[in-house]
């Protein structure tokens, strides 16, 4: 009886959610996606562009490594964004700072897709544990919101070449604010991402050797898997699916798989943490199970866990404490470099 309320609970935040939302039309838009690439015009040229940067290693690297002009005032930090979209808020990337007094480790939170408030209470539970906390912006959200708009339609959309920019400028940022953090003097730098910021938590995981341990809530591998099956993007599917089936939408957003970087996330110096919900119907368990199997194939040893809870009812207690419990003692584990030595 009460996971049957539990379920309830969680359709009636998704349908409040999806009435929020407005359908937006299918389109390649393959210049944003992969920079130079011109007169793209069919869903094949695009995969190929697509293939080749899931082969490219420096596709999530910052071309113009540039670290200047951070603006700190009053617990905020604020820079450029080294990706220019034609939304001029978006391209400044803001930041909440929450400080430990210590700067042995900081921890950077990529929250989930239309976000309207930030972690507050993550944030001063691990602050007063040690853990200093920044709490990024994500493109389109907060700070970087598009004028007149309550849905960050412009972050996961039917247009394949910007959801390709968006999650490629927030895998930037991301890095970009991690260079700061190890200027600054942090030697430890964890990541925390949730639902559709786990797959940017993987992604800067997976490229940055800076990170040793990164926590993904909500996950799985395949974004285009999670976008055609998902209780929260059924909108997007229906602009989608006229015009791409699954195996090419599959390619099309390779570089956002993170199935493809497993190798990279099984590197003996990263740390994964992994919570689940056993009665997700955002990201189907199923597709969080394929990501890992990925994992333990390639190596890695991810500390899983499994809630009997929706994707939106983990925010509630007892599951959000299970969750918060649980990822405080994984970022209090030592880390591999010192347990080896």
């Amino acid at each position: 009886m009460y996971h049957s309320w539990l379920d309830h609970w969680d359709e009636r935040r998704a349908r409040r959610g999806e009435e929020e939302k407005k359908p937006t039309d299918f389109a390649l838009d393959a210049e944003r996606a992969f920079p130079g690439a011109k007169n793209i015009t069919s869903i094949e040229e695009f995969c190929a562009l697509a293939d080749q940067a899931v082969a490219d290693p420096a596709f999530f690297d910052d071309p113009n490594v540039s670290d200047q002009a951070f603006e700190r005032r009053d617990g905020w930090l604020k820079f450029p964004s080294d990706i220019s979209t034609d939304i001029e808020q978006n391209n400044v990337v803001s930041a909440k700072i929450t400080e430990s007094g210590s700067f042995d480790q900081a921890m950077v939170i990529f929250h989930h897709w239309n976000a309207s408030t930030r972690n507050r209470q993550i944030a001063n539970f691990f602050s007063q544990r040690g853990i200093t906390v920044v709490e990024i912006a994500m493109p389109y959200h907060f700070e970087r919101s598009r004028p007149g708009s309550m849905h960050a339609d412009y972050m996961l959309s039917p247009n394949l070449g910007r959801t390709i920019q968006s999650v490629r400028q927030a895998v930037l940022d991301g890095r970009k604010l991690i260079r700061w953090l190890k200027i600054e003097g942090y030697p430890e730098i964890s990541v925390l991402g949730m639902s559709l910021g786990s797959w940017v938590a993987g992604v800067v995981a997976a490229h940055d050797s800076a990170v040793s341990k990164a926590s993904l809530f909500l996950t799985a591998g395949s974004l285009a898997d999670m976008v055609w099956t998902g209780r929260a993007t059924r909108l997007i599917r229906d602009s989608l699916e006229p015009e791409i089936e699954l195996t090419d939408l599959r390619r099309a957003w390779g570089p956002l798989n993170l199935e493809n970087y497993a190798h990279s996330l099984a590197r003996p110096d990263l740390d994964l943490h992994v919570v689940l919900a056993k009665r997700d119907k955002v990201v189907l368990p199923e597709l969080s199970e394929r990501f890992m199997h990925r994992l333990k194939d390639a190596g890695a040893r991810p500390n899983i866990l499994k809630i009997n809870c929706g994707h939106y009812s983990l925010s509630m207690p007892p599951y959000i404490l299970l969750a918060g419990l649980s990822l405080k003692r994984f970022l209090s584990r030592a880390d591999k470099s010192a347990r080896r030595a």
